[in-house]
């Protein structure tokens, strides 16, 4: 029987939750907060070689926990197929907490006792599924108990019996075999004639071997790396690729020389090693869209050496992992950077092409408006309390349009200052939520929580998109132009660091001059500072030349700009569906963030005792709902 390729390969082994240290420079036991990232080496390369343009898939296991849930959910959102990723509700998602000490020393402690992707076995493995991708990649660490061992074989027996190409990652680590102490995760050699005797027991069915020099030593039976190779040739006819760290690589497919001469290397890119972690992963991840991809052994080597340049200058592994259009803009464009991460255009490429939410269009229901339903609420004796009350019942006429439109990027602008509860209510109902960051009617521009916006950003949830409206005009005093200009300017490097995307509104004081040049003039001038938004938030433009004004600045300084999304500033309905009608033509537009059009009339009913919250929630759902009914038929 035959099947068809609809995949390009299938990662089998380790799926765990990487926690990274923060404090660079630091001993692991004074590190005192982690980033969290998926895990693991099969995992890194599938979400590394989706990246890259391949169909990928893990075969694999995670526990029925938060943890596994982060690890399935990352990875659909990277693009990697999980059918074969099952939940084990016996087991926990294994974990790693790691750190970088300084250039030579990443101290790891594995937490893999009877973790879920250790309890692979041959039942997870389906004939059909691994006869539908072009190439199985397996790992080290899934050989290293008899379960996993015997799940790795029949998967690489599946794929040769339907001539597939079976890769093997060699990723030793002697921890995981049992051969040193839980403290000494980061060894990464330790001789074992055991484990060389175990590896060599499956070389043969394997098409591709790639491993570091150390990996093809324990490979091998030999710590000398021609002998080690010498040795494993004699039990595979497989590419053979060695790793040779700031060297670049080697391969060979066919005999193998008496020495590994200068000639026969794929140079590496002189850059600062920052974090050597992920490193081979993201090679093989480059090597893989190469050689799958119909490429020459060199060109798929060189791939591979600028993908683990690329992620050894970066903080954590999967992440760190290039996209296409960034890999491809490394080869063309090269770095005038040693410090790759110093590299702003190349940092931006990468924040671009991976941002975690793909988002096509925004039709947001705002209500972060603070002063203004103050001055709405009067003088209530808890006029905090029912601000807060209100926003929680625009939050559920928000979730009912949601519930009418699914999976057309609905959300909600909503503030920390009376709508802390409606935003922690909001987590998980796949809304977009902006939130406010600013003073609100400051002018120079002001943030809430003071200068430091770092501190403020930290505690805020992943997805929670910065929104900052500046009163802005390019005809400002050049003090107050300066002063608002380095407000933005921090704010969007805080942004960066934090992962937090920044959706910029720009609206042109009352009472000053504005023509089709005004706001696009305001952007272009935003983007000179090297201020690049993933959003803009603008007021209705005046015609459709200010219209082209606005695409032609936006498409030529950022082509990954996210877009436009239109604000209402309090204008009647069906003025503002005017605005739309025009907008919805635009490709610069991606929707709109309207407040008190959809609730004004509720919150003054509803503050006056003369609506009852049932009544204040349907007349905001029937107003955002007429708004979304609008957009999308003329969007469409």
């Amino acid at each position: 029987m035959t099947f068809s390729q609809t995949l390009d390969v299938i990662c089998m082994g380790r799926a765990g939750v990487d926690l990274y240290g923060d404090q660079v420079g630091s001993r692991l036991e004074d590190m005192q907060s982690f980033s969290k990232y998926a895990g693991g080496c099969p995992t890194n390369i599938a979400i590394g070689t989706s990246r890259l343009g391949l169909k990928s898939a893990l075969l694999s296991r995670v526990g029925n926990e938060h943890m596994g849930r982060f690890l399935r959910e990352t990875l659909m959102r990277e693009g990697v197929n999980t059918d074969a990723l099952a939940t084990d509700s016996e087991r926990l998602t294994g974990l790693v907490v790691l750190g970088l000490r300084d250039r030579q020393t990443f101290p790891l402690i594995f937490y893999r006792e009877n973790c879920a992707d250790m309890a692979l076995d041959s039942t997870d493995v389906n004939e059909e599924f691994i006869a539908s991708a072009k190439a199985l990649l397996v790992s080290g660490t899934h050989f290293s108990t008899e379960n996993v061992d015997a799940a790795s074989r029949l998967a690489m027996t599946y794929a040769r019996k339907h001539n597939r190409h079976v890769v093997l990652d060699i990723d030793y680590r002697p921890v995981l075999w049992g051969l040193t102490g839980h403290d000494l995760g980061e060894q990464r050699f330790v001789p074992s004639r055991k484990v060389s005797e175990h590896i060599q027991s499956f070389l043969g069915d394997c098409t591709v071997i790639v491993g570091t020099e150390e990996e093809f030593h324990i490979a091998g039976g030999s710590e000398d790396t021609v002998s080690a190779l010498q040795k494993v040739r004699t039990l595979t006819d497989a590419v053979l690729v060695v790793k040779l760290g700031a060297q670049g690589c080697a391969y060979f497919d066919g005999a193998i020389p008496t020495a590994i001469v200068e000639e026969s290397i794929i140079p590496g890119f002189p850059i600062e090693v920052f974090n050597e972690l992920g490193a081979g992963d993201a090679f093989m991840s480059g090597f893989l869209r190469g050689f799958l991809g119909g490429k020459d052994l060199k060109t798929a080597c060189r791939y591979g050496n600028a993908c683990g340049a690329i992620v050894v200058s970066r903080h954590g592994c999967s992440p760190a992992s290039p996209s296409a259009e960034e890999l491809d803009y490394f080869l063309a464009q090269g770095s005038a950077h040693f410090r790759l991460r110093e590299d702003e255009d190349l940092n931006h490429i990468h924040w671009a092409t991976t941002r975690k939410h793909a988002l096509r269009e925004i039709m947001a229901f705002a209500f972060d408006h603070r002063s203004q339903l103050v001055d709405i609420a009067g003088d209530r004796e808890d006029v905090a309390g029912s601000i807060a009350a209100f926003k929680g019942l625009c939050l559920t006429a928000a979730i009912q349009v949601q519930d009418k439109y699914k999976n057309r990027g609905l959300g909600i602008l909503c503030d920390g200052q009376f709508g802390e509860d409606t935003l922690a209510a909001s987590a998980g109902r796949n809304l977009w939520v902006g939130r406010p960051i600013e003073v609100p009617g400051s002018r120079p521009l002001e943030l809430v929580g003071g200068d430091d916006a770092g501190s403020s950003l930290r505690v805020w949830p992943e997805d929670h998109c910065i929104k900052c409206l500046v009163f802005y005009h390019p005809d400002d005093a050049e003090e107050l132009k300066a002063a608002q200009e380095r407000t933005v300017m921090t704010l969007f490097h805080s942004a960066r660091k934090n992962g937090k995307e920044l959706l910029l509104e720009i609206i042109p004081p009352k009472g000053a001059p504005r023509d089709e040049a005004t706001v696009s003039d305001s952007l272009a001038r935003f983007y000179d500072l090297g201020v690049k938004p993933d959003w803009w938030k603008l007021p209705a433009p005046l015609n459709a030349q200010e219209w082209d004004n606005l695409s032609e600045v936006i498409t030529a300084r950022d082509p990954y700009c996210r877009g436009v999304v239109m604000l209402g500033l309090d204008a009647p309905e069906d003025q503002i569906k005017q605005a739309l009608s025009l907008a919805a033509r635009q490709p610069v537009c991606k929707g709109f963030a309207i407040g008190r059009t959809i609730f004004g009339n509720a919150a003054r009913a509803w503050f006056a005792g003369e609506a009852t919250d049932e009544q204040a929630v349907m007349m905001m759902k029937e107003s955002y709902d007429r708004l979304v009914a609008h957009w999308v038929s003329v969007r469409d």
